[in-house]
């Protein structure tokens, strides 16, 4: 990783794991403003009550946002070109502006990554073939530590989440097509795995040889977990227990043969959610029931890509639910998407050039003025603004240089 300001840089190699055309994966994953007040007489403080523009510019800078926030940047470390660790950065929140600030160094492979509600530790995929998850303790003053790794129980893990309780991390195994719990102690370390759940049945869709579990997320009613496989056309639905941290299956969704689900989106209304199909080149609407956590999907529509495969990557959803964006890797595009009646329908918009080649990951910052494009083959991270008003992306600059970029996590 590189920038004008500072670089941390790493190499390694080994072989692909992936068997879908360009995916290339590895196998072996300031502070805010205060005001003080005194007291004063009514008198005193008529006398000494700013002008006007003092009053506007206090204003202003009561209500600007602290610029710059910490970024955090998965890599492949066992691929030619990939990383050393785990990027460690800073973004400018109004421009956008990313600046390396070195690397965390003894974290194999954390292709994806994700953050404890406490805002206190982070959490890593070890995207091997013997998986694992790491814990890392987050320091303001950037001494981060690695508290430890465990094991998956399956192959090549690529996507990981917290539940929103902040006492278990969730993970799934992409080669294994399984889906694994942990528990998260006081410190945020990981104990021993409690679960792991293999996608056997439906058979796999056409062109697969097995299961291969994607992405495990909990719903907005924090009631059911959904695990999105892309070998099995299928999203599963289960139930947590949360004392033995076990997973039950209630329901499942079944794609058309071929889609390949990858990545689910909710709208914010808890009742539609939003399917980036990798294999079909589709979206797909699916309505969402909390009570039973039925998913039912739509109709497959289009990425705005064109005949052929894009693999479409992952798709994003603005907080208040007007505006959808997908990332196409084989299009190097960003797509936008209007939404509409309450979330159960998606109206394409344009595509967008991303700037960078196989964008495999898309983030908001919490702000949602910005997102963030990790592009794989470029090894770059793109960063957009986002008008609240339409939806539209503008590049802000030249996009950041970082080893085989495949997750950016803004803080």
């Amino acid at each position: 990783m590189n920038s004008g300001a500072g670089s941390a840089t790493g190499s390694g190699s080994g072989p692909g794991r992936r068997r879908f055309i360009g995916g290339l994966v590895g196998t072996a994953t300031a502070g805010a403003l205060s005001a003080t007040s005194a007291c004063a007489s009514p008198d005193r403080a008529q006398r000494e009550r700013p002008e006007p523009a003092r009053q506007d510019a206090a204003s202003s800078a009561a209500h600007r946002p602290r610029r710059e926030r910490q970024l955090f940047l998965g890599t492949y470390t066992s691929q030619d070109g990939g990383g050393s660790g785990i990027g460690l950065a800073t973004y400018d929140d109004v421009t956008g502006r990313i600046t390396g600030t070195g690397t965390l160094t003894g974290v194999p492979d954390p292709s994806y990554l994700a953050l404890h509600p406490s805002g206190r530790t982070l959490y890593t995929v070890n995207e091997r073939e013997k998986g694992g998850v790491t814990a890392v303790a987050l320091s303001p003053a950037g001494k981060h530590e690695v508290l430890g790794t465990r094991d998956t129980g399956g192959g090549a893990p690529c996507h990981l989440s917290v539940h929103p309780g902040g006492r278990w991390l969730l993970s799934a195994n992409y080669l294994s097509g399984s889906v694994a719990v942990h528990p998260i102690g006081t410190s945020g370390a990981l104990g021993e795995r409690t679960d792991l759940v293999t996608h056997s049945s439906p058979p796999p869709g056409p062109g697969q040889e097995g299961p291969h579990a994607h992405q495990i997320s909990t719903a907005p009613d924090g009631r059911h977990i959904l695990a999105v496989d892309l070998g099995n056309d299928t999203v599963y639905t289960y139930r947590l227990d949360e004392k033995a941290g076990t997973l039950r299956r209630v329901s499942h969704a079944v794609l058309r043969p071929g889609a390949g689900p990858r990545h689910l989106t909710f709208h914010p209304s808890g009742r539609f959610a939003y399917l980036a199909a990798e294999l079909d080149n589709t979206v797909v609407v699916c309505a969402y029931d909390p009570g039973t956590g039925r998913l039912t999907p739509g109709k497959p529509q289009s990425t705005g890509t064109g005949e052929g495969t894009s693999y479409p990557a992952q798709i994003l959803v603005t907080r208040e639910g007007r505006f959808a964006f997908l990332a196409n890797r084989g299009h190097n595009s960003i797509t936008r998407y209007a939404i509409e009646r309450g979330g159960a329908r998606l109206r394409l918009l344009d595509t967008v050039p991303v700037g960078g080649d196989f964008p495999r990951q898309l983030a908001f910052s919490p702000s949602q003025r910005l997102l963030f494009a990790a592009n794989q083959k470029s090894s770059s991270v793109s960063v957009f603004e986002v008008d609240a008003r339409n939806g539209g992306l503008r590049l802000t600059g030249k996009p950041f240089r970082s080893p085989i970029a495949v997750c950016a996590l803004p803080l």
